[in-house]
């Protein structure tokens, strides 16, 4: 399942927030991932910056990012349109008490989120949700507590780096073996990708994700924290076809007992039998007298040893096939 990351690309504006789910719908991912962020709620005017993003603080950024209710609700109705599922993380207990109030059962949990516990628990009054549970700067101990706080719904484990972007050896796809051997079948496993490129994401696919992450925007140019690392509309177009193409080729199963549908392939590339030269009749055939060559008809060259020491019935010229019938 394809995630198209938006996060806070959109800047503010609505118009571009229904934009970017066009995107996304277009290119045919399965869902759009929003952040609601209620400033008040989750920072102090004062509270630091991440390294990546200095143009503006934190508090007056979110404070801007913010939507109306009337406008949330009209995205979420949107992408029910498009027939896009709608996802969006939380950094707040307001954030989730909105979004469960207006029906949304695919919640994140960032990876800034994962040690809020008092945010977790409630998180967990509720059920029938499915959490997408980040854990890019998350210890295994405090990855196993979040993960008993939040019992009551479907698990969607994510390996993420939050390094923004990512360098290639920090993508840790070790990891989601990690995790499928620590707590094996009782979650999902997905792969939220800050690196550039497809190349982790694709590669993720192997390792076991069934949910792959990527950030998206109109062009990297565009102001913001993440559209620096995001995809361009026609990379992401072109991501979404190859993991879609990656998941068709890990889960195709070939039967190397089963060779009906190469029998015609067979037939045209496999040696048979033929005389190396003339061979009279009554000779003996030794495997000197043999030639191996794609040729219509006759015997395997596999099969060569049932003909030595045979005498030929009939004689046979140089490049002749030779089939049982001649023994």
């Amino acid at each position: 399942m394809i995630i198209a990351e938006l996060g806070s690309v959109h800047d503010g504006s609505f118009g571009n927030a229904l934009k970017l789910i066009d995107l996304a719908a277009e290119c045919k991912a399965d869902f759009v991932k929003f952040q609601m962020h209620i400033a008040d709620k989750e920072t102090l005017k004062n509270a630091p910056s991440p390294s990546y993003f200095k143009d503006e603080d934190r508090y007056n950024y979110f404070k801007r990012l913010q939507f109306s209710d009337d406008k949330w609700i009209k995205i979420i109705k949107y992408c029910k349109k498009h027939k896009i599922a709608f996802m969006c993380s939380i950094f707040s207990s307001e954030s989730l008490k909105k979004l469960i109030n207006f029906g949304v059962k695919n919640i994140k949990i960032p990876s800034g989120e994962v040690s809020n516990i008092p945010l977790l628990t409630e998180v967990n009054k509720y059920s029938n949700l499915n959490i997408f549970l980040s854990s890019g700067m998350s210890s295994w101990p405090e990855i196993d507590k979040a993960l008993k706080t939040l019992k009551k719904n479907k698990i969607i484990l994510m390996q993420c780096t939050s390094s923004y972007p990512c360098n290639d050896v920090d993508v840790g796809l070790n990891v989601l073996t990690d995790m499928k051997k620590k707590y094996g079948n009782k979650y999902k496993y997905g792969f939220s990708d800050h690196s550039v490129g497809s190349e982790a994401a694709i590669c993720s696919l192997a390792y076991g994700a069934e949910y792959v992450e990527k950030h998206v925007t109109f062009s990297k140019k565009m102001y913001g924290s993440d559209a620096k690392f995001a995809m361009e509309p026609n990379e992401f177009y072109e991501f979404c076809k190859s993991i879609n193409r990656t998941k068709i080729l890990i889960k195709s199963k070939i039967n190397k007992n089963n060779i009906k549908p190469f029998i015609k392939m067979k037939e045209t590339f496999e040696k048979k039998i033929v005389a190396k030269r003339k061979i009279k009749k009554g000779e003996k055939i030794f495997i000197e007298d043999l030639d191996f060559k794609k040729a219509i008809g006759g015997v395997k060259a596999s099969n060569f040893k049932l003909f030595l020491g045979k005498k030929i019935k009939k004689t046979t010229s140089k490049d002749q096939v030779i089939s049982f019938k001649h023994i």
